[in-house]
């Protein structure tokens, strides 16, 4: 057991009805709450908790959670606006793993998940704690707590004796369970989101009478978008405004507001905050910019009293474009058009970009929202809402910042498998981690780290907003691809050239037709069309016969996608053929999709009205068409795959890799590279698998490790060993192809005088086989976690960058992606003749890495360098490990920002 005393710091988080409540430890200074919270429960409940209706039971309670800290105990609790509204306890007796818990909630408060999320909280700080199992004694008249326990998620058992019933509860994480907290934070949070996306009342704070205030246009939105609720504007000097009443103060509204919108300046944000909260509002959105630290704290303090979510500082607003809605509350020069994109964005601007963009298209918008500064309401939020508002069927982002990645991934991964999510990479640089002081840490540079997540969690990810319009209108209008093969067909053979090359670079591929299809293209095309992939019609085409080719196109199974490139000619001007309706008419334009190119087109990509009332996208520059389709193929093929699944690996010992690093960091508090032995004595915890080593602090000693370790040809290696060194290559500490006791001694006097003062030993292994040098790696991201990297290894492996990386916990789709992923792939295959090397051992790596990252937040870095595969296993030749003092954080816990 680790030390349970340490203090975890209050958070606060969301209940099922939506309103906010903070989860923290227990104090002296609680005692009186903590009684009365028993007291003042009835006879019928006070006996259901303590077995009896004593009213004594209420001191004793409160008196045991008040204790002074003690080994083994722990206890939580629920407040809402100063008031204690819940208890959650365990007590493991100081005797190991297994700990009795208890839970109790105030009358009036029950179903509304506070037992479930002091539970959730509680079961959290166990596991960091090294607790197992939760035991439970109950009633078994007493349903709903029965019921708490076996909705959490986790395994549980039940014995029963007489009246009373024994419950088991394992603490094993498992898909189950965190799906189950999922599931939770999205009701609780669609809950929360209500009074900001579907408000029946909106006041607007800071509405002048000046024109150009923020604050006044943001109420004319409100008013000409024609809000489907009441609106009023708060101005101490004005009667009414566009017809809106005016009101002295948030306080003096007749009701109490669902949303607030305030855009007074900013010293003036936490005095208004606090009247919406005491006026009873139920969300904020602060437009206002410029908030100082204590600013932004007494806002941020305010909203989590009282129950508000939060949007901003510092943006752009929201809308909501339902009919029984019709909320725009924002300050752009147009109303956004209603429709089905969902939009999140950080950058006003950006923003503005994008509700241009869609209305133009068509595609319109379901509900939008600025986030600005970001300090409540996210993008995950966003997600979640989009999910289950019934009319979202495209979600696009544009996210300069993650709060808590991983709990957005898990979000991202489960909303995209329903609707596309598309977004902006932002923030792309090649700066990096150059200087760090591993290969590990080099490689992983923060463009790796977002990619990974993209790509991990299904995102479809763009390189600029032109590019996420040009995808949102393919996937808004099309259906996906099968496959990433692609017919182009086009009546200037110089566009179907360029067209072909478009699609080269993006990844598609363009068959070649068979001759039972080039026979029936013949059949209807002009004398002279050039039957080939892409196909010229020539500029002699017709209308019909554009239409029968492309009928029969459709209809192959060869392809999955046509791409059209047409321009203007004389010829159908002649003879009034409209070759464009020929692509947006043609018969089997529903079995695959099917892009138009215009190069002629002023707009970057329109949707061109089609039959049954659809749309076909189409693109100005074939390089746009043929991004597009391969962000759709892409989509498919991440459809296609079943979810990945985290696999369960053997002979893993977390508790001793947990208790060697507390060993480590309470003779090193600052953290550091761990020595040869602790080192590979880490990697034995998880089974990772090392070449035979030996150390060595003497001459004599070298010597005879060596003899031991000798191979069948008799060579060794050694390396030289001092805290601190990291790139022994680079310090000439390495000296390899050792034969006979003489070389040996040599080896070491060479090390001992060159880095005399430094030196501390060496360690020896047998000269490795020849085979692939591999690098395999973990950096702890502060905020997206874990990521592990893979590529190819050796001396030259920040030179040649051949890199990829994928956030731990691996799944098994994603340890297959990782190895497959890097330049050096097709060697590992066997493509240069060699044979394949052990996949299997090279995947067994790669999660048992990812596996000690997850357990070991402590690990900050892991570097193996080379990692050598062979056709018969794979073997970790040299490995560095750096250690910091890091407190396990939960990234799947509910709590808000």
């Amino acid at each position: 057991m680790r030390d349970e005393t340490i203090t975890r710091a209050p958070v606060h988080a969301l209940l099922m009805d939506g309103t906010t409540v903070c989860i923290r430890p227990v104090e002296p200074d609680d005692h009186a709450q903590l009684r009365a919270l028993y007291e003042q429960m009835s006879p019928d409940n006070l006996r259901l908790r303590f077995f009896s209706a004593n009213p004594a039971s209420a001191r004793a309670a409160a008196d045991r959670a008040c204790a002074p800290p003690r080994p083994g105990y722990r206890a939580l609790l629920a407040e809402r606006q100063g008031r204690v509204i819940g208890l959650a306890e365990y007590d493991t007796g100081g005797t190991g793993g297994e700990a009795d818990i208890s839970i109790a909630v105030a009358d009036g408060l029950h179903h509304r998940g506070v037992g479930t999320l002091l539970m959730e909280h509680l079961v959290s700080a166990a596991r960091a704690d090294g607790v197992t199992d939760f035991t439970a004694d109950a009633l078994s008249e007493n349903r709903p707590v029965l019921k708490l326990f076996a909705d959490l998620g986790l395994r549980t058992a039940r014995h029963f004796d007489g009246p009373e019933v024994r419950c088991s509860i394992a603490l094993d994480t498992s898909d189950t369970y965190l799906s189950a907290v999922e599931e939770r934070g999205r009701a609780a949070g669609t809950a929360s989101l209500q009074a900001l996306l579907r408000p029946r009342t909106v006041a607007v704070v800071g509405a002048g009478r000046r024109p150009g205030s923020v604050g006044r246009a943001i109420l004319h939105h409100l008013k000409a978008g024609r809000f489907n609720g009441r609106l009023f504007a708060v101005n101490p000097a004005a009667t009414s405004l566009f017809g809106v009443p005016c009101h002295p103060s948030v306080t003096a509204l007749p009701v109490p507001p669902d949303l607030v919108v305030v855009a007074v300046p900013a010293a003036s944000v936490p005095v208004v905050a606090q009247q919406c909260g005491e006026a009873g509002a139920r969300a904020l959105l602060v437009v206002t910019a410029g908030l100082d630290a204590g600013q932004a704290r007494a806002l941020v303090s305010a909203c989590r009293t009282h129950s508000m979510r939060l949007v901003g500082p510092n943006c752009l607003g929201v809308s909501n474009t339902e009919p029984g809605v019709r909320l725009d509350a924002t300050f752009a020069a147009d109303h956004p058009r209603p429709g089905t994109a969902g939009v999140a964005v950080q950058s006003g601007g950006v923003g503005i970009a994008l509700l241009d963009g869609l209305s133009r298209l068509g595609i319109g918008v379901s509900s939008f929202a600025s986030l600005g500064e970001k300090y409540d309401v996210s993008g995950n939020d966003l997600l979640q809402w989009w999910e289950c508002d019934g009319r979202t069927d495209l979600a696009l982002l544009h996210l300069e910042s993650f709060g808590n990645p991983r709990a957005f991934s898990r979000t991202a991964r489960r909303v995209t498998r329903r609707i596309p999510v598309l977004t902006v990479d932002a923030g792309r640089t090649e700066a990096g981690r150059r200087a760090a002081a591993s290969h590990t840490a080099a490689a992983a540079t923060r463009t790796m780290t977002r990619r990974a997540l993209f790509t991990q969690a299904g995102i479809t990810a763009t390189h600029s907003i032109g590019e996420l319009l040009e995808t949102a209108a393919l996937l808004h209008s099309q259906p996906l691809p099968a496959g990433p093969r692609v017919a182009i067909v086009t009546n200037a053979g110089g566009a179907g050239v360029l067209a072909a090359d478009a699609c080269a670079e993006a990844g598609l591929v363009l068959p070649p037709p068979t001759p039972g299809l080039v026979e029936d293209l013949r059949a209807v095309l002009p004398a002279g069309a050039a039957v080939g992939n892409p196909l010229d019609t020539t500029a002699a085409v017709g209308e019909e016969q554009l239409g029968d080719c492309l009928d029969r196109i459709m209809r192959y199974d060869g392809v999955d996608a046509v791409l059209v490139a047409l321009v203007p000619t004389a010829v159908a001007a002649a003879t009034g053929d409209d070759l464009l309706r020929a692509v947006t008419q043609a018969p089997g334009r529903a079995l695959k999709p099917v892009v138009a190119i215009r190069l002629e087109q002023a707009l970057p990509v329109e949707l061109l009205p089609a039959s049954g009332g659809t749309t076909v996208p189409s693109y100005a520059e074939p390089q746009a068409a043929a991004r597009a389709l391969a962000h759709a193929a892409r989509r498919a093929a991440w459809l296609a795959r079943p979810v990945g699944t985290v696999p369960v690996l053997p002979d893993v010992d977390t508790e001793r890799a947990r208790r060697a690093v507390d060993a480590y960091l309470a003779t090193h508090p600052d953290g550091g590279w761990l020595d040869p032995h602790r080192g590979a004595a880490l990697l034995e915890c998880y089974g990772i698998p090392q070449l035979p080593w030996a150390w060595a602090d003497t001459e004599d000693a070298a010597a005879r490790a060596a003899e031991r370790l000798r191979g069948a040809d008799g060579r060794v290696v050694m390396k030289g060993y001092w805290p601190g060194l990291v790139h022994k290559s680079a310090q000439h500490a390495v000296h390899l192809d050792l034969r006979g006791d003489a070389q040996v001694r040599a080896a070491y006097r060479d090390l001992e005088t060159r880095f005399e003062g430094l030196l501390t030993g060496v360690v020896l292994q047998p000269l490795a086989d020849r085979g692939t040098e591999l690098f395999a790696g973990v950096v702890q991201d502060e905020v997206f976690g874990p990521l592990v990297l893979f590529g190819l290894g050796g001396t030259a492996t920040e030179v040649l960058a051949d890199h990829a990386a994928r956030l731990a916990p691996l799944t098994d789709h994603d340890v297959h992606d990782l190895i497959l992923s890097p330049r050096c792939a097709p060697l590992l295959v066997g493509a240069q003749g060699g044979g394949p090397v052990d996949l299997e051992g090279l995947e067994g790596l790669l999660l048992r890495l990812s596996r000690m990252a997850s357990d070991l937040p402590q690990l900050a870095e892991a570097d193996f360098n080379p990692v050598l595969a062979t056709p018969g296993g794979v073997t970790v030749l040299d490995a560095r490990l750096r250690l910091l003092p890091r407190r396990p954080r939960d990234p799947y816990l509910r709590r808000l920002r």
